[in-house]
């Protein structure tokens, strides 16, 4: 793609930053400052809509830090905040001059004020709530002021303490009472392991308040154990994050670590055992084993194992990890693919061992295309599902999502599937060109989607392969949640008329293409360590229709109802986000090989007006929309219980929704059945894949209108140019 003269430049500086190229130098020893000044030179330089630093912005930034660091009030008083704004619209003059007293002094003062808060919960939690007493409790935040002196802090630790302890109250008597239920069967009917549970029966109230209050705390002290892990570099991030975010919703800078789980997460793999890990208090643990992975493949690490020290191959002292922050003991742990890393294990049993592993490629399969079969009147179809658009950046021609999908609809094929429903629920985007790649595979050639950067011509970005790899009915699942990349191929078959959309209202209407830049290539001879990366936003994208996606979204072809519908959570839900705008259309051709197109969407609306089970999931979505906006709460344990009740009551007429079943029976392709013969796991994830498709609504409709189309599908490849 051809940039602008801004990109451009940028890409020659990456390109020649250990060269002569610029006059422009990043040197500065501190990496605070030195990290700054990068990113407002990228931000004012690569950005698609650069800001003004002004008051304005500094006043914003300010805020949007602030309410990060303490969204609850309960730990700035007022007259921190006070002291604060001296420099409420002086960021944008310490941002030009590479000043960061600002965030100094409020990260000096948060450390102070969360070791106090250590004492003040803890005092607190010592002693017991009166759940008899009529008070109540908000949970709106944002209407909080901070409090003006200790006595008042405490208030309002003690209220968010007791509002978290009061559900924990009724979870215990809940628990309680089952256990005596059980408890007044025949004694016979117990075994020895359930005897404790028969015990927790006669616990009194007063005993059950206690352990409420000891969950609570239990919670908090893993949430501490957490924010001491964090170092100086970590809240930094998150100040640079306050002004970076200004510029748009997706522009967002990561620190080293966050870059790595950035990656892992487009590409779908890493080098590695093969586990994911968590922290509990000062202990690593194992909580999953990766399915396919070196630590599954060796058969010797377990979920629950503990991990106390790490040692390399060609070492001969190991690390103790105990105490260690998770992400450097991760460091350890992973490394490049064939070395062998040996880990000292506290078994769940108690034992200690050593065992090694060699690390490898680990695949995430959770994050690839997958596909099935079913049938439904006696017409074979096919099911895929694209969790996100995943690329390797470094080499595009190693597993990516188009090659998937071609793959995907090849295996298919030869299972002789009539129509295709392509489902991009929950898919958030990923990389730009695999969209492209994808719509390829369903059109003969052609424009999918515009983009364009400030003040430039635009780019069309088209498929030139005139081979085509699914040429039958095709329909596409989204919701609220398909954004970026889903939305561009969703818009591109649906201009063409080459499937039809079914889901929401609107997708997410994220129509903003990112890069990410590896901040370390800017520096000549780096000597203040990993300085992370930065994501920015530096095009817009339209349909060929010329249309933007941006805040808008795709439009169904037929609306249904789901969970998502009246909960804001899309682009225009978001801070900053970048306005709707067109552009001119482009010259395309429509698929002409469906003759009753719109009368496919008109029965499929039909059906759908008088879906007992839509009408349930509209309702249900009305329901939660109501619960999730509720601001008071009483702290008071009858009337507390009473609303729960009520709550308990209103949500039965809900049970019927996860009753409902298509009777449709959906089958994993003679390739994973192989693989699924040595994979216990993949057996697992698939039949729980199964079992959900099975009681799927949206999938079912899918099915009704890729009959439809097979009904009028026709083969003719004449078509009409338009333009729109």
């Amino acid at each position: 793609m051809k940039g602008n003269y801004k990109f451009l430049l940028l890409a020659l500086l990456i390109a020649f930053a250990s060269c002569s190229f610029t006059s422009k130098t990043f040197d500065d020893p501190d990496k605070d400052k030195l990290l700054i000044q990068l990113i407002t030179y990228v931000l004012d330089n690569g950005h698609f809509d650069p800001q003004d630093l002004n008051d304005s912005f500094s006043e914003h930034v300010f805020e949007g830090y602030l309410n990060q660091l303490d969204p609850f009030k309960r730990y700035f008083y007022a007259s921190d905040i006070e002291e604060f704004e001296a420099y409420k619209t002086l960021l944008d003059d310490q941002i030009k001059d590479y000043d960061v007293s600002f965030f100094n002094i409020t990260h000096e003062r948060l450390l102070q004020r969360i070791e106090e808060s250590k004492k003040i919960y803890a005092e607190i939690l010592d002693k017991p709530f009166d759940f008899s007493k009529q008070e109540s409790y908000s949970a709106d935040y944002e209407k909080l002021t901070y409090v003006k002196n200790k006595r008042e802090m405490k208030e309002r630790w003690r209220q968010q303490l007791k509002f978290s302890t009061i559900a924990n109250y009724d979870d215990a008597i809940s628990q309680r009472d089952s256990n005596m239920e059980t408890g007044s069967l025949p004694e016979s009917v117990f075994s020895a392991q359930n005897e404790k549970s028969k015990n927790e029966g006669d616990k009194s109230l007063v005993e059950l308040e206690k352990q409420a209050r000891g969950t609570t705390k239990r919670s908090l002290d893993e949430l501490y154990d957490f924010i001491d892990d964090r170092q100086r570099k970590d809240w930094f991030a998150v100040y640079v994050n306050a002004i970076v975010e200004e510029f748009d919703p997706h522009t967002f800078y990561f620190a080293p670590e966050d870059k790595d789980r950035f990656d892992v997460a487009i590409s779908g793999n890493f080098e590695g055992i093969g586990a994911r890990l968590q922290k509990r208090m000062d202990a690593i643990m194992v909580n999953e084993i990766i399915s396919g992975g070196p630590a599954w493949r060796a058969n010797e690490l377990e979920v629950g194992d503990q991990i106390l020290k790490v040692r390399q191959e060609e070492e001969e002292e190991s690390v103790n990890v105990v105490g260690m922050r998770l992400d450097d003991a991760i460091k350890l742990i992973k490394g490049p693919k064939g070395t062998t890393v040996v880990l000292t294990l506290k078994k769940v049993d108690g034992t200690i061992e050593d065992i090694s592993i060699t690390r490898d490629i680990v695949e995430l399969e959770e994050t690839y295309a997958k596909s099935s079969t079913v049938i439904k009147d006696d017409k074979t179809f096919g099911v895929i599902n694209l969790p996100k658009f995943y690329v390797n950046f470094e080499n595009y021609n190693k597993r990516n999502a188009a090659s998937d999908i071609k793959q995907e609809i090849i295996r298919l094929k030869e299972e002789g599937v009539e129509g295709l429903v392509l489902d991009l629920r929950n898919n958030g985007g990923g990389s730009l060109q695999t969209v492209v790649d994808i719509a390829g595979l369903f059109i003969e050639e052609g424009p999918i989607v515009q983009v364009k950067e400030t003040d430039q011509p635009k780019e069309v970005l088209k498929d030139k392969d005139k081979s085509i790899i699914w040429d039958g009915p095709l329909v596409i699942l989204v919701n609220e949640l398909s954004a970026s990349a889903s939305e561009i191929l969703a818009a591109a078959m649906q201009d063409y008329k080459r499937a039809i959309v079914i889901g929401s209202k609107q997708t997410y209407g994220k129509g903003t293409v990112q890069n990410v830049l590896d901040l370390n290539r800017l520096v000549r001879n780096n000597s203040n360590g990993d300085l992370g990366a930065l994501k920015f936003t530096t095009q817009k994208f339209y349909r060929v229709n010329g249309g933007s996606t941006q805040l808008e979204g795709v439009k169904s072809d037929v609306i249904v109802p789901d969970r998502y519908s009246y909960i804001d959570i899309g682009e225009k839900d978001q801070e900053n986000p970048l306005p709707w705008d067109k552009i001119d259309a482009v010259d395309y051709e429509l698929w002409g090989n469906y003759f009753d197109y719109d009368t496919t969407i008109e029965r499929s609306k039909a059906r759908m007006a008088t879906n007992e089970q839509l009408k349930l999931i509209d309702a249900n979505a009305k329901w939660v929309k109501k619960i999730r906006d509720r601001e008071m709460y009483s702290l008071n344990y009858d009337e507390y219980k009473k609303q729960m009740e009520l709550n308990e009551e209103e949500a039965k007429r809900f049970e019927k929704l996860s009753e409902y079943n298509t009777n449709l029976t959906f089958n994993s392709l003679p390739y994973e059945i192989k693989l699924m013969e040595q994979d216990s796991v993949l057996k697992e994830k698939r039949n729980r894949w199964h079992q959900s498709l099975a009681k799927d609504v949206y999938i079912e409709e899918a099915l009704n209108v890729l009959n439809d189309l097979k009904m009028t599908y026709a083969i003719k490849n004449k078509v009409a140019n338009v333009k729109n």
